[in-house]
């Protein structure tokens, strides 16, 4: 009697599809790696983004409510626009008043420090040291990063800050409103942080009705 060995193992055709199967399966595993890991890059870059403006409104909050005549007898307001906003306050806490600059270059928000020099007291033209306070600044005309109210807050003219470039006399209270995006292209939500920073050394500049 002549036996038959039973054939084990796979033909041609089911190596191939085996073959097209798995690397199927692992495309489709790369691509869903890949995106999230992209995602979670995304993620990441942007909490860090929303934490370094978060910290910064604060600071400028801070900084702002501390705004006092400079070292020269000058008003403590220097000039306050959409964008742009220039005071004196003793920023560092050194016993010197310096001239606080924040302002917008492109999409980051900056801080320009000035400190006198000289007797009588000078400040020279110019910022001697810019910080970047945020990132990812998305503002647009719309939605300026600080809005400035007279001595009629909290009532309803808070919804109605005063025109810019405002009259730096009338400012008692200023709003800073930062809005971020790391990607406008592929997340259109915003992040928004904001807060209200009240002058409280202004108030000796109340004039007489």
């Amino acid at each position: 009697m002549i036996s038959k060995k039973n054939k084990i193992g796979m033909s041609l055709v089911e190596m191939i599809m085996a073959i097209a199967i798995f690397s199927i399966g692992i495309e489709g595993f790369s691509l869903l790696f890949v995106k999230s890991w992209k995602i979670n890059s995304f993620v990441i870059e942007e909490g860090e983004a929303s934490m370094m403006a978060s910290r910064g409104v604060q600071k400028i909050v801070d900084v702002a409510r501390r705004a006092r005549q400079a070292d020269n007898g000058s008003y403590p307001i220097v000039s306050a626009n959409d964008n742009d906003f220039i005071f004196y306050c003793d920023i560092d806490k050194d016993g010197v008043t310096e001239r606080v600059h924040y302002y917008r270059n492109e999409n980051s928000l900056l801080v320009g420090v000035t400190k006198p020099g000289g007797i009588p007291p000078v400040y020279s033209a110019g910022d001697q040291s810019v910080q970047v306070i945020a990132n990812y600044i998305a503002n647009d005309v719309g939605h300026p990063i600080f809005s400035y109210y007279d001595e009629n807050y909290p009532s309803d003219e808070v919804n109605n800050p005063m025109s810019v470039p405002a009259s730096v006399s009338d400012i008692r209270m200023v709003k800073i409103h930062l809005m971020i995006n790391i990607d406008p292209n592929n997340a259109p939500d915003y992040i928004n942080i904001q807060s209200f920073a009240t002058l409280r050394n202004l108030n000796e500049y109340d004039r007489a009705d």
